[in-house]
């Protein structure tokens, strides 16, 4: 929690027991969460923190690249890490919505920037990829 708390003052940020308690929130859940899900564990314990709190303090930390927003296809919904160990990426299953990291980016930012020319600068990217778990590829059809 100090080493989330410390990069959100060197970036400015204040520090409310709201966004404490979204952070607390993503060390508690073993696998990636909704912001329903992150809500409904806060709401236990502070009753008066609406959804809309936690969509922007989960934006905010996303925007400052503390938590990590992974798209789930299908299902118009996202689910919310904490990017403690530095950039990565996802692999996202089709079928049951399982995201594990992939603990390495595959992408090489100076032949990114190249082939986006000089009229567009990149500033970050995120990367899901998409397929089969080994549960639901081998799972009758």
């Amino acid at each position: 929690m100090e080493k989330i708390i410390q990069k959100l003052k060197e970036k400015g940020c204040k520090i409310t027991p709201q966004r404490r308690a979204v952070i607390q929130s993503l060390l508690n859940f073993s696998k990636f969460p909704t912001a329903l899900e992150v809500f409904n564990d806060i709401k236990a314990t502070n009753p008066d923190v609406g959804l809309d709190t936690i969509y922007r303090n989960l934006n905010l930390l996303v925007e400052i690249g503390i938590v990590n927003s992974i798209n789930l296809p299908g299902k118009d919904v996202k689910v919310f890490e904490l990017s403690i160990d530095g950039h990565h990426h996802h692999l996202v299953c089709l079928s049951c919505g399982q995201a594990d990291c992939l603990d390495y980016c595959p992408i090489d930012e100076q032949r990114l920037q190249t082939a986006a020319g000089s009229e567009f600068q990149i500033t970050g990217h995120s990367l899901e990829i998409y397929g089969y778990c080994h549960k639901c590829k081998s799972a009758p059809k």
